[in-house]
């Protein structure tokens, strides 16, 4: 790995966090998921601790239990990312937007835009949707998966085409001569089987260029496209040989569409819960897990133990005779991490404690186990870099930012502070322009 320090990001949403009880914390305002002041502080607070992004993900529809819980998702990802643009100075600001739904213009007008007024730290998590429940807010349904791609292709190499379509060589404004010579503005006449556009976009070059790509990790169409246009790749692997496979698949489909796999980098998702202790930490993840109900939790527990009986003494460890009877699942790493719990004769509701149902890799203890996990991923090549989570962004972003990354930067793992001003700047990407003449589109993409 080339890189010598980490990439760090930020994964916000409801002004929450990713726990569902943290908006029934007594330090928390329960109406936190409208207030953009909430959101500017958890990216403030970011950016103090060097972080190279905030990320907003996204669903297209009602996502989560309203009864129990807030929507997991921001109110609007590039809104919110507007309002940031004006609160931050140097921090990337990295949306998720769709490629199903919104028009390739639309898109390359929004998207750029909020890199020109964020000053070239813009970024665009690009993916389609596949939900039902999406499509059918659009009055559509969910599509094949080949025709989900085959619309991202075009609306990738549109887009592209119209971020590059106000040419550099249109020069400054000049009050004695041309505010911009539109030789070098040109339409770009794109139209394909599902999207097109005529074009010039009305938006000149950001300080960047252009917004920085984002995918996820995925296999078939969805590895062929990050090949072709991400520069950065966001995988969800539960242990380093998952995701140091994962990562070289990637680099491999980069090489594969002509392009160098050092511009690509990967990320891997990793979540914490910090404390001075380790008991400290997991006494603030069970002060969640009580203004939950817990029996949903109990039960899934046993399953993953492999015990055929419900757990009924949260608060007990596991008798001589249960522990005798628990298996871990050969194929899951978080049945495998319950087990070694139950067995070092923790109880149920500790074994909870420890995050074993997170859908990410995530530690619950000290900031010096948090540097633990991260160095040993980067140095084992698993990822470039880390989106990081919590499960209450009130306190969890300024715990990292204060505890874990001194940890790091310590141990030469963390960069000092920006070096540079843009997005790119901060992940180490090459300039890019419009679309990538390395790109051979063939039979995806859109035709003049």
């Amino acid at each position: 790995m080339k890189n010598k320090h980490m990439i760090l990001g930020v994964g916000l949403g409801n002004n929450f966090g990713n726990h569902p009880a943290t908006w029934r914390m007594p330090h928390v305002d329960p109406g936190s998921y409208t207030n953009i002041d909430v959101t500017v502080e958890q990216a403030r607070t970011a950016e103090r601790g060097g972080l190279q992004f905030v990320f907003v993900a996204d669903r297209l529809f009602m996502f989560g239990d309203l009864a129990t819980s807030p929507p997991l998702m921001n109110i609007d990802p590039i809104i919110t990312l507007s309002a940031l643009a004006q609160a931050t100075e140097r921090i990337g600001l990295i949306g998720t937007a769709s490629t199903s739904f919104t028009e390739p213009y639309l898109l390359a007008r929004q998207l750029k835009a909020l890199d020109v007024i964020s000053h070239g730290r813009a970024g665009w998590n690009a993916v389609p949707s596949y939900e039902p429940d999406a499509f059918a807010n659009f009055g559509e349904v969910l599509p094949p998966r080949e025709n989900k791609y085959e619309r991202l292709h075009e609306v990738m190499q549109v887009v592209h085409a119209l971020w590059g379509s106000w040419g550099y060589e249109a020069g400054q404004p000049d009050q004695a001569g041309m505010f911009a010579d539109p030789s070098y503005i040109r339409p770009v006449n794109l139209q394909g089987r599902h999207v097109g556009a005529r074009g010039p976009l009305p938006v000149p070059p950001s300080e960047q260029g252009q917004p920085v790509i984002i995918m996820p990790a995925s296999s078939g169409y969805g590895l062929q496209a990050a090949g072709m246009y991400a520069n950065v790749v966001i995988g969800m692997s539960f242990n380093i040989e998952e995701s140091r496979a994962q990562r070289h698949t990637v680099r491999q489909a980069a090489a594969q569409a002509g392009r160098d796999p050092e511009e690509i980098k990967f990320i891997a998702f990793a979540g914490f819960t910090i404390g001075d202790t380790e008991s400290q930490a997991l006494n603030a993840r069970r002060a969640l897990d009580d203004r939950i109900d817990i029996r949903g939790p109990l039960s899934r527990l046993s399953a993953y133990l492999g015990l055929q009986q419900e757990l009924t003494l949260p608060d007990e460890p596991l008798t001589t005779a249960q522990l005798a009877s628990v298996r871990a699942h050969p194929q899951d790493d978080r049945s495998a991490r319950a087990v070694e719990l139950a067995k070092a004769g923790w109880s149920p509701r500790d074994i909870l404690a420890h995050a074993v149902f997170d859908p990410i890799p995530s530690v619950v203890g000290t900031a010096e186990q948090a540097a633990d996990h991260l160095q040993e991923w980067f140095e084992a090549e698993a990822a470039d870099g880390f989106m990081i989570t919590f499960d209450d962004f009130h306190t969890g972003i300024a715990d990292f930012v204060n505890r874990v990354v001194p940890v790091l930067r310590e141990r030469g793992l963390f960069h000092d502070g920006y070096e540079g001003k843009t997005l790119r700047d901060h992940l180490g990407l090459p300039p890019q322009y419009g679309l990538d003449p390395r790109i051979a589109t063939g039979s995806t993409g859109a035709n003049r």
